[in-house]
């Protein structure tokens, strides 16, 4: 059988298994095993015990539910409310000021947790109300929550990074230092967006009531509320960074952290341990369902060969290789609309990175460049996580239709920050050489 057929039957199963309805991680593992029992009949079912013994092998995985622990236990330490107390008072008298500091303290947040839904859910429930009353437009404000809390999926520690570097074999210390800088130049884009708009139109972010401004000494005393935060995003950059400790042994830091930081606020308690950890536990087993069984498609789609039919696809096209890359990130926008990110690094990474690897691009910054992309799956609809995060906690009165017409301007951005990581690769290069010497 031919390795084109092959490899049409097996994509063609799993995608009929995925629009029937059925989770990504089933559609996965039903269509590589389908496959693999219809080519090499039932000695093929050895696939399922030998790539899930590999996956559980990996010591790389093991910061997964390490990080996702930091993030919930960050969500419910105070830290969010200390933060934004800071910011309002430091930010707070200019025009678009909580706007800029909801953004600042996402970023805060995804330094420190990995994941989009901590930032995005603590902000909502302590920024949105407070930016509302004081007369903030709701499309700004909701916008500026998902765009900040989205900053969890690029800047490190990031989950996805984490499960891209298990898939394709790059380093995951390049990926995370080559993914510091997009995340600040995405952090900064939105800040500059948020000062020009409120600017050209104050009623968009008006500032706070003098009554409300303290004295900058009184904002300078409330300073203090950085240091916690600090000191876990440095302990987890220099223990990784450094050599001191592996990216594993960097999770357990900041998840001991992260804890203690909980304790520091006194919310530390059984309930809060209780609720943080069966959190970790649903969110993990999702994620790792969904890598055992990418795992199978990838052992599968690499027996028949998937990989050279494809490279020798891309070469008989004769196009230019920047207008492959340019159409292989349209892709990923494109399913970032219908599908889940880790969903869509495991489906797509077999099939992109050995055609990045034969076209002469760098893994490293396509692996930075990808999640870049992916992280406006997170604000597209009609299946944006964030989306999803925001009407859950919105006040009565504000509609989908509301926070869908808040996430364009922020989607521009969000392309602008790509585009410049494609024209300039060393935003992304440019730290692992000089961190990791390349």
């Amino acid at each position: 059988m031919s390795s084109a057929f092959a490899t049409a039957l097996l994509f063609g199963v799993m995608t009929l298994a995925i629009f029937s309805g059925a989770p990504i991680a089933l559609a996965m593992g039903f269509g590589s095993l389908a496959v693999a029992f219809f080519l090499w009949g039932p000695d093929s079912l050895n696939l399922v015990a030998t790539s899930t013994m590999g996956v559980m092998q990996s010591t790389l995985l093991l910061a997964i539910p390490l990080f996702v622990l930091m993030a919930n236990f960050l969500q419910r330490s105070g830290i969010a409310d200390d933060l934004y107390d800071f910011m309002y008072h430091a930010f707070g008298r200019l025009k678009g000021g909580l706007g800029v500091g909801s953004v600042v303290i996402c970023t805060i947040f995804a330094a420190m947790s990995g994941v989009s839904a901590a930032a995005t859910v603590s902000m909502g429930l302590i920024a949105l109300p407070s930016m509302l009353n004081r007369g903030y437009d709701k499309s700004i404000t909701m916008g500026c929550i998902m765009a900040g809390g989205a900053l969890g999926v690029l800047i490190p520690p990031s989950v996805p990074l984490i499960v891209y570097a298990v898939i394709s074999k790059v380093s995951v210390a390049g990926l995370f230092a080559g993914a510091i800088l997009p995340g600040l130049l995405l952090s900064t884009l939105f800040i500059v967006y948020i000062l020009v708009a409120t600017q050209l139109n104050p009623k968009l972010g008006p500032p706070i009531p003098r009554e409300e401004r303290v004295p900058p000494a009184v904002v300078l005393t409330k300073l203090k509320s950085i240091i916690l935060p600090a000191l876990i995003i440095g302990a987890i950059f220099w223990a990784m960074f450094s050599g001191l400790a592996t990216p594993t042994e960097a999770s357990a830091i900041g998840a001991a952290s992260a804890m203690i930081s909980a304790a520091i606020h006194r919310r530390l308690s059984l309930s809060l341990i209780w609720e943080s950890c069966t959190e970790t536990l649903r969110m993990t087993a999702m994620i790792l369902w969904i890598i055992v069984t990418a795992t199978w498609l990838t052992n599968v789609y690499a027996a028949i060969g998937g990989p050279q039919f494809v490279i020798e696809l891309v070469n008989e096209l004769g196009v230019n290789r920047w207008v492959i890359l340019s159409g292989i990130l349209a892709i990923l926008i494109v399913l970032g609309c219908f599908m889940d990110v880790s969903g869509i690094i495991l489906l797509t990474v077999p099939i992109f990175d050995p055609v990045i690897r034969s076209l002469g691009f760098d893994p490293l910054w396509f692996g930075v460049l990808f999640v870049v992309a992916m992280e406006t799956a997170y604000l597209t609809p009609p299946f944006g996580m964030n989306l999803f995060y925001m009407r859950a906690i919105v006040p009565p009165g504000i509609t989908m239709a509301d926070i869908y017409r808040s996430v364009p301007a922020f989607l521009i951005l969000q392309f602008l920050g790509l585009t410049a990581c494609v024209i300039f690769p060393e935003i992304i290069t440019y730290l692992p050489e000089r961190i990791l010497g390349g």
